[in-house]
């Protein structure tokens, strides 16, 4: 049976993180073993679960990454983003080959639910001074349109234990830029936070704050 960590005091309640845990887990199952979605309409969605957020699924077997895919636009509705990318983890990261039927009861699922940002459509805050950024609460995303951007969440700084300075390197080399890309004229850095919230599978929890 699913079990939520302790919440992170953000916008959701324990009770629904743990409603999302569920969705995440039902739409993993039936996508993996059938190729079914799941129907929203039969959860008790709660008005913080309908209102548009981004949201990352991180698929974890064991310790170690099976998948991760998010939105960072505020879009669709919480709950949905939650339901398609718990399967879009499953099955389109491209570093990772599908998830499998036999390997269901061995994954964990963590839920990254994105907080509102600078402004309604986004989560993005843009980094004015390197001071603002604090390690455990934010995540970074960089951009040097026309090129693709990197992005890193917010836990990944702190789980390896990184400095400022070498989470910003880590999101220039995640988007293929040069170490130090932040500091380009043409180069723009945003921050962003997540209320981070995930399962606990046979004793091993996924993350707690």
């Amino acid at each position: 049976m699913t079990q939520c960590t302790q919440p992170n005091e953000h916008f959701l309640s324990r009770d629904e993180e743990c409603l999302l845990l569920r969705i995440a887990r039902d739409a993993l199952t039936d996508w993996v073993s059938r190729q079914n979605r799941i129907d929203l309409l039969s959860y008790a969605l709660t008005p913080a679960l309908q209102e548009p957020h981004g949201a990352f699924v991180t698929l974890r077997k064991g310790r170690e990454l099976r998948g991760c895919i998010g939105y960072t636009q505020n879009r669709e509705t919480l709950a949905r983003v939650v339901m398609e990318n718990a399967i879009n983890a499953s099955s389109k990261d491209p570093r990772f080959d599908p998830v499998q039927s036999d390997e269901l009861p061995s994954i964990s699922i963590e839920i990254s639910a994105l907080t509102p940002g600078d402004s309604p459509e986004t989560p993005f805050k843009l980094v004015r001074g390197l001071d603002e950024i604090i390690i455990g609460r934010d995540g970074l995303y960089i951009e040097m349109p026309p090129y693709r951007g990197g992005l890193l969440l917010p836990q990944v700084a702190a789980e390896r234990g990184w400095s400022v300075d070498q989470f910003l390197r880590a999101v220039c080399q995640k988007a293929g830029y040069p170490d130090r890309a932040w500091e380009f004229p043409d180069a723009r850095l945003y921050r962003f936070s997540a209320q981070v919230f995930g399962e606990e599978q046979g004793g091993f929890a996924v993350y707690k704050r």
